[in-house]
């Protein structure tokens, strides 16, 4: 049976209109934008034109003798001034976009983004003791070819580098006189079944970067994770370490708030800090778990609410309005003060 006149009608406007569209760059940018913009902030990897005062270098690996990439700025300044160790995201690598190279180019400070194996989704990369050390020898990159002020060295990640900033302060060889973590990942076992029950991408990742199987590989998993790892303590007299994440993280975000929380109380346990007030409570944690409002009046940052402060000694925590980001002007003036 033919089809009636105004079927065929619809069909030539319809093929019209796609043809349009199509070529209407405005109208097809538009219309593809809720699929294509799905990038998780702070895990951002598309990459980005650097600033030409902003060199690429290769720096050799200590432990097997690779080259490891960096974006690296020299200052300009005939004094010694302080160097900013930005580490990228899980997914991302050194050429990944950071704001933060802009801010620290402004001061005119020493800045360093190196690669330390790329992506997490590799047995090198994820922590391992090759991606550690890379970090440390982008460091030592930078002491050796520019003017460091040796006692003003920065380290400072989110999400994935707010991971290896944990990492790089437990097992760093360098004098760090501050690390500032954002919404960091501290424990692989639990972000595996995390990530597995929100759907997301980093439960394969993980699997991955662990040499697992169907299975997680427990044990290359617990390695990886800084929350199982011996606390250098001492290193706390001299060095100010800061963890900060978005009370809505884990529903707005990937990363459960009780990956900065579990953290914070680990290093505390290992001080051997006996007053149960600078911890965070089993309490305090459900609190904030179940009703996410604020449990006292703590001020703000950046303009945002906190949620939760603890500070012991040189050991912050800080849980602020927000989800899974950086606040990232405030974050690089309170690292380089």
């Amino acid at each position: 049976m033919k089809k009636p006149a105004s079927y065929i009608l619809i069909l030539i406007l319809g093929l019209a209109a796609g043809i349009f569209i199509s070529q209407n760059e405005t109208i097809w940018n538009t219309l593809k934008k809720p699929f294509t913009d799905t990038f998780t902030p702070f895990d951002d990897t598309r990459q980005s034109n650097w600033d030409t005062d902003f060199k690429v270098v290769d720096i050799k690996s200590s432990l097997d003798n690779s080259l490891q990439k960096a974006y690296f700025f020299k200052s300009k300044s005939s004094s010694a001034k302080p160097l900013v160790v930005s580490l990228h995201s899980w997914s991302g690598n050194y050429e990944q976009k950071d704001e933060l190279a802009a801010l620290s180019k402004t001061k005119d400070l020493n800045y360093i983004h190196p690669d330390f194996r790329g992506v997490n989704w590799t047995k090198d990369a994820c922590c391992s003791d090759l991606a550690l050390a890379d970090i440390d020898d982008a460091i030592d990159y930078a002491i050796k070819n520019s003017n460091v002020d040796l006692s003003r060295i920065y380290v400072i990640g989110s999400s994935g580098g707010g991971y290896a900033t944990l990492a790089t302060f437990m097992k760093s060889k360098h004098l760090i006189r501050r690390f500032s973590a954002w919404v960091p990942i501290s424990d692989l076992p639990a972000w595996y079944t995390q990530s597995k029950i929100m759907g997301t991408k980093y439960a394969e990742n993980i699997l991955d970067c662990t040499s697992s199987k169907d299975s997680l590989n427990m044990d290359i998993a617990i390695k990886k994770s800084p929350i199982y790892w011996k606390t250098p303590v001492e290193k706390l007299n001299t060095t100010e370490f800061q963890i900060y994440t978005g009370i809505y993280d884990g529903i707005q975000g990937s990363v459960p708030i009780t990956h900065s929380i579990n953290f914070y109380n680990k290093i505390l346990k290992d001080k051997l800090i006996s007053d149960t007030s600078n911890y965070v409570t089993d309490y305090e944690k459900l609190s904030l778990l179940e009703y996410r409002k604020a449990l006292g009046d703590f001020g703000s940052i950046a303009g945002r609410k906190v949620f939760l402060n603890k500070q012991s000694g040189n050991l912050g925590l800080t849980i602020f309005e927000g989800n899974h980001e950086m606040l990232t002007e405030y974050a690089f003036n309170e690292l380089i003060k």
